[in-house]
């Protein structure tokens, strides 16, 4: 309290020290990461100067009333060890949030004291920040439990309420609240040793809890009237009060205005509507909202002891729920079935009940006669029995009638479906190429009939409320003509209006137009709070994973047409919809900046700059590579690089020469990355988090630090680098005589683009007598060229992908011009050597460690992805069969000749194969049968990633296999865990296609602004090479 009081000594308000419940860690973290900004603070100070404050100018003179400027939420925040293992137990996610926050506490102290001592030196406010106290409230003799304690509050005593079922809950909540007493305490025995007239005399301290009951207790157990201190009458004679965070931070909006804290606060009710019945009271949240009666919208979630019962006895099963790319009212969970995973659809509302995408559910299955007729039978065969339907084609179980909104929202995502945009270069894959998961079942003795089972979710086992969304509010007009009366909670009668109702008032006199999807939600759930001051509005999410989320805000007007981030809170089952809160304003929609944070958020991209334990494993600046032992050194040899033209991160490089018996040694090097980045290393647990760099039209997010990127690991010309080399020796006809695999050392004589390498390969032979780039460069296509035939012959695809770049202004980076992407014989050449080096590679793994080894698959097509393209070509005269691969490669060459008079015909159908299929996979031999491991696109029985370790983690496991495989470094431990590698897989998969999604998203935001007319400018874009 000395402290406190020292650091606000000048302040003039009261000194609060806050002790928070586990409920606080878990929903409000977003409140107590507050802290305002000094330039807040200077701009409210100028507005008081502006606003003829002549004393406020004047540092000499201290302005006698200085106004109160709260920086967080309380001058000291206090965590019970209680509270927080409590909230570790419960989120991962929120406690090391906490603890991050704990640790920097100590720095903000530091700061604050150095920045109040000068501050004070002038005149000024103390400069105090936030401060975080541990407090071990488990090995303290005064918060402990002891034996008698019943649980119950004098009011409920007299009543005649009687406990006998006290939990760890229970006392945990009353031990929390021993702590708010003991601060009390200390601060009454403060004050009475400062006597009055001590400095700073207003001062509490606040219990802030989300649990009614809890704050109830707090105030029964505190000293009746005769027996408080005599001199706590400021107090209200109460040691410490107990406050929900809604309104501790109303109380202090209130003494400081310019406060903007409310709408970080967490919902858990609906408004209007009941608490929320799925576990509010106790741990989870609160009575802090005006809530009236209102019928539920969805069946209740089971007891966590019944969920339990039912799992033993598999009655339920538990898995995670998945959302379908387009719906958040379908999706599916993972179940054990014996050996196999199978994957049970969800679909409709009150069978998803209020399950986000990621939530850890329990499901009950469906009788057989409703589950779905076969994979991809959408609306064919028995229903799902969902209870809320969202598109014309889904029947309704039972008697009841597909909702308005349901239809409102089927439309909207069909319309988001139509919308013009950059199509996907691939399929979606489909589970059981992407995880191995069933989505069939047999469902009679002979196995010859399938059906994709079906369920409903019963309850949630885990939230999955840590994730920020993107997106937009949508706001109505408020009409001019509506009464006053507005302002209280409508009646349940208009709740339940239909929002076809609400269409139809929508229609303007001698118009036919309809209000947009959007409009007819937010028309139904937009409203006033009677506290005059927030209002809810409708948040829809870019993401049509996720339900709309109900925000209660008090800066409507200020949202609207910006970008913004919202956690969610709850999902009462009175609400049609999830609750959440505002957490930050990204900016405003549709100009390129926030368009680019918008899409890198919503693919998840990390862009955060490297923290300092990643840059401390980074070599000195002062860094020289020299020969180590065990290396062998290959800088005699007339190594080159072949990329793109401002290429920074080069990681691979070739040569070939003649060897005396005539034959040719031909070498990739790859940038030895694993030298730099040492397994299990903070570098190294970072990459693998990131997993990929990501390519954008304008900037490039990299795996690792620019230091290894674009320097150290780089291939760059006329310098030493550390490579991972790869050597054949082959004949001129392209025959494979022998392989070896060498940690190198090298140096390149030069890096080449494209252009400049296809302009040696066409240079006339005459010219390139005693010419070493151009001799090893015609070489390498020479054999390139016959690799690649006999590839094509084995059944490898020759499929296309259009490719553009963009021409950008030199300063604002707005495209001026978009170009098809030209591809030369040198692409090929790269391409091939780069095939060959990932096979090789894989076949000596795959021999030291069968099922160790990090491989990529692509899984042959299902033909029913291909249908619509069979189809068509038929009205064109042109067969295809996807049997095989050989067989769809002879199909669409025969096609070239069917249409060589029109040869964008044949690309298109290339195009088009390509989007047929299912993207390849990473995954763990160990988990697939040997002939599931075939790349179907490549006509190769095994492949994997080598050539690329600066920009893939995948990469980087693979050298460090393969140095393990020729004896030069021990297998890191972790990488013999098959369940860490199917994790490790599963992790780069999913970076691996966001990091896809975001350039294709970022294609698309480019390709708008040039087309709706960008500024003029001179520039050059950037293409992102190849990584094989």
């Amino acid at each position: 309290w000395e402290l406190l009081t020292r650091r606000n000594d000048d302040d003039g308000g009261t000194v609060r020290l806050a002790v928070v419940d586990t409920n606080i860690l878990l929903h409000h973290m977003d409140v107590l990461e507050y802290l305002r900004d000094d330039d807040d603070d200077d701009d409210d100070d100028n507005d008081e100067n502006e606003n003829g404050n002549d004393d406020a100018t004047n540092p000499s003179k201290p302005n006698p009333h200085p106004r109160r400027r709260h920086r967080s939420i309380a001058d000291a925040i206090v965590v019970p060890q209680t509270a927080l293992e409590e909230c570790r137990h419960r989120s991962l996610v929120m406690y090391r949030r906490i603890v991050d926050l704990i640790r920097s506490s100590g720095d903000d102290a530091t700061r604050a004291d150095d920045k109040g001592r000068k501050q004070k030196k002038n005149g000024g406010g103390s400069g105090s920040e936030r401060c975080f106290i541990v407090f071990a409230d488990v090995h303290h003799v005064d918060t402990q439990i002891f034996h008698g304690w019943k649980g119950v509050s004098k009011a409920d005593e007299e009543e005649g309420v009687e406990d006998g079922t006290t939990t760890i809950n229970d006392e945990n909540d009353a031990r929390l609240r021993n702590v708010a007493r003991f601060y009390g305490e200390a601060l009454y025995d403060y004050r009475r040793r400062r006597r009055t007239g001590a400095r700073n005399a207003n001062a509490e301290v606040v219990f802030l809890t989300d649990d009614a009951q809890s704050r109830r207790l707090a105030s029964s157990e505190q000293p009746p009237p005769d027996e408080r201190p005599g001199d706590a009458a400021d107090r209200g004679g109460l040691y410490y009060r107990a406050r929900s965070m809604r309104d501790h931070v109303s109380l202090l909006q209130k003494e400081d205005p310019s406060l903007t804290l409310l709408d970080l606060v967490a919902q858990f009710h609906s408004a209007p509507g009941p608490p929320m019945s799925e576990g509010i009271r106790g741990k989870d949240g609160g009575g802090d909202d005006d809530s009236g009666g209102r019928a539920a919208c969805y069946p209740p979630h089971l007891s966590s002891q019944t969920l339990s019962r039912g799992l033993q006895t598999n009655r339920y099963y538990q898995g995670i729920y998945r959302s379908d790319r387009d719906s958040h009212t379908e999706g599916y969970v993972t179940i054990r079935r014996g050996e196999d995973r199978v994957a049970v659809v969800i679909r409709g509302k009150a069978d998803v009940n209020r399950a986000v995408d990621g939530d850890i559910v329990a499901i009950e299955l469906h009788s057989v006669d409703l589950w779905l007729g076969g994979a991809r039978n959408g609306g064919d065969g028995s229903d799902s029995g969902g209870g809320g339907g969202d598109g014309d084609e889904e029947k309704e179980r039972g008697s009841r009638s597909q909702t308005a909104d349901d239809r409102n929202e089927g439309h909207d995502r069909q319309t988001k479906k139509d919308d013009a945009g950059i199509a996907a270069d691939t399929a979606e894959p489909s589970l059981r190429d992407a995880e191995n998961i069933a989505e069939e079942v047999a469902v009679d003795d002979e196995g010859e009939e399938l059906r994709r089972p079906t369920a409903k979710i019963v309850g949630i086992i885990r939230r999955n409320f840590h994730k920020n969304y993107c997106g937009s509010i949508c706001t109505i007009a408020v009409s001019a003509a509506a009464p006053e009366e507005d302002d209280i909670a409508p009646s349940e009668t208009e709740l339940a209006r239909p929002a076809a109702a609400f269409e139809s008032e929508s229609k303007m006199e001698g118009e036919r137009t309809t209000m947009h999807p959007h409009d007819v939600i937010a028309a139904k759930h937009e409203r006033e709070h009677p506290d005059g001051v927030t209002s809810t509005v409708v948040f829809f999410p870019i993401d049509n994973r996720i339900p709309p989320i109900l925000l209660r805000t008090t800066q409507r007007d200020r949202l609207i047409g910006m970008r913004i981030l919202v956690s969610m809170d709850s999902w009462p089952a009175e609400s049609e919809y999830p609750l959440g809160h505002y957490v930050k304003t990204l900016g405003v929609t549709g100009t390129k900046e926030t368009e680019t944070q918008v899409l890198l958020q919503e693919f998840r991209i990390p862009c955060e700059p490297f923290p300092a334990k990643v840059l401390a494993c980074l070599p000195p600046a002062d860094y020289k590579i020299e020969l180590e032992p065990g290396r062998t050194d290959l800088r005699h040899l007339p190594v080159l690089s072949i990329d793109p033209p401002g290429c920074k991160d080069i990681d691979d490089a070739l040569h070939c020469i003649e060897l005396p018996n005539g034959n040719w040694q031909v070498g990739v090097h790859i940038a030895d990355v694993t030298h730099y980045v040492e397994a299990g290393t903070a570098i190294d647990l970072e990459a693998a988090n990131r997993s990929t760099s990501t390519y954008l039209v304008n900037k490039r997010l990299d795996m690792l630090p620019s230091l290894l990127t674009t320097d150290l690991c780089s291939l760059k010309g006329n310098v030493d680098r550390f490579a991972f080399s790869v050597l054949w020796e082959v004949t001129p006809e392209a025959e494979i005589v022998n392989v070896d695999f060498k940690k190198s050392i090298i140096h390149s004589i030069a890096a080449l683009t494209y252009q400049q390498a296809q302009a040696l390969i066409d240079k006339p032979e005459k010219d390139c007598k005693g010419d070493i780039q151009a001799g090893a460069v015609k070489r390498l296509a020479k054999l390139a060229r016959k690799f690649r035939s006999r590839r094509i012959n084995a059944g490898a695809l020759t499929l296309a992908s259009p490719e553009v770049k963009f021409v950008l202004d030199s300063e604002s980076l707005n495209p001026t011009d978009v170009q098809a992407y030209t591809l030369y014989e040198a692409n090929a050449l790269v391409e091939e050597f780069m095939l060959l080096a990932n096979v090789t590679v894989a076949k000596k793994i795959l021999r030291h460690y069968p099922t160790l080894s990090i491989l990529r698959r692509h899984p042959a097509p299902n033909r029913s992805m291909f249908d619509g393209l069979i189809q068509k070509a038929k009205t064109r005269g042109i067969s295809i069969c996807i049997d095989d691969s050989k067989k769809l490669a002879d199909s669409l060459d025969a096609a070239a000749e069917i249409t060589s008079d029109d040869p964008y015909l044949n690309q298109l159908l290339r195009i088009l194969s390509t989007r047929c299929m299912s993207p390849a996979q990473y995954f763990c031999s160990g988990e697939y049968q040997a002939k599931d491991w075939h790349h179907y696109g490549l006509a190769a029985p095994v492949y994997t990633h080598f050539t690329s370790p600066i920009r893939r983690y995948a990469d980087v496991c693979v050298h460090r296999l393969l140095a393990a495989a020729i004896g030069v470094a021990p297998l890191p431990v972790f990488l013999s865990s098959k369940s860490y590698l199917h994790d490790l897989a599963a992790n780069m998969n999913r970076r691996h296609r966001a990091a896809q999604l975001a350039g294709r998203a970022s294609v698309q935001l480019h390709t708008l602004i040039f087309f709706a007319g960008g500024d003029e400018g001179e520039g050059g874009g950037v293409k992102e090479e190849d990584a094989y």
